[in-house]
């Protein structure tokens, strides 16, 4: 795959609308529906949105949560670049993408310079290991959907690098190339049930896993890495997201955050024998 094509959708159709019409339709909804802020955004704008922790599961099952932080993110000032730091299910190294990327809703331009510059820092090109992923992929519609022509930084983190490496890095480059820049931290909570390998209880399933994710958004929100790290390995919480959420709360320190929204996927199906924990996160001023 050349870096200078378009990186082609790989999830649109499965986790969302391959459709433009339809796409908009949906992420419409997921701000407007039950579980969603109710709003698409308002016209007067709020504090500025440095950073933000929202999840990357199909929009039927975690679109609502993640329209909360990206109704706040639509009332911020509109960075220079959107970095949008991601994980690999397939297990690829920490990279970014040079590529510009493609949905139904059209081309989210690559700020190629930025990336170029955290090659030089010891995060390399990798744009095999984007190909597939979609922790990425699913944040760019929204973005397109409140920002029209975002520009964006994709960044698999993985425990290759460790995760203030790439906050450091990322904050560098913005800092040297003058970038106004806002992170995205794309990651879904706690995988509970026997499909996950992963039942730590099995009374009130709901309640414990709020208990167990409420507990490690608390250090995200005091952007506290090396404790959310030690949580997650101590408690063994399935949280898919760890470094990318590690490296932006490296990246917000002395920023606090603020939950604007949780909730699992057995809230929306009503079956909690198999679930996923959704959490929107922000960081203001």
């Amino acid at each position: 795959m050349k870096s200078g094509e378009a990186r082609q959708p790989a999830a649109a159709g499965r986790f969302y609308p391959g459709s433009a019409e339809e796409l908009k339709k949906q992420i419409k909804m997921c701000f407007l529906s039950e579980l969603g802020p109710g709003a698409i955004q308002s016209e007067k704008k709020g504090k500025n949105v440095y950073g933000a922790v929202c999840p990357h599961a199909g929009y039927q099952f975690s679109g609502a949560c993640a329209a909360w932080a990206y109704k706040e993110i639509a009332e911020s000032e509109i960075p220079d670049t959107y970095v949008v730091i991601g994980l690999s299910h397939e297990g690829f190294g920490s990279c970014v993408s040079l590529q510009d990327w493609k949905t139904p809703l059209g081309i989210a331009e690559n700020d190629a310079e930025f990336g170029k510059l955290l090659e030089t820092m010891g995060i390399p090109a990798d744009e095999y290991a984007h190909s597939a992923e979609h922790s990425i992929e699913v944040q760019i519609p929204f973005l397109q959907f409140i920002c029209k022509k975002p520009r964006i930084m994709p960044v698999i983190a993985g425990r290759d690098i460790p995760y203030w490496q790439i906050a450091d890095s990322i904050v560098k480059s913005a800092k040297k190339l003058g970038r106004k820049i806002m992170i995205i931290a794309s990651s879904d909570f706690t995988h509970y049930g026997p499909a996950y390998g992963y039942v730590p209880f099995k009374n009130d399933v709901k309640k414990s896993m709020h208990s167990l994710d409420s507990r490690a958004i608390k250090f995200i929100e005091k952007s506290d890495a090396k404790r959310f790290i030690e949580y997650a390995e101590k408690t063994g919480a399935t949280i898919c997201g760890q470094m990318p959420i590690a490296a932006l709360a490296s990246a917000m320190a002395p920023r606090k955050g603020k939950l604007m929204k949780y909730y699992t996927s057995g809230d929306i199906i009503g079956d909690y024998s198999n679930a996923v924990g959704y959490a929107s996160v922000i960081f203001r001023q």
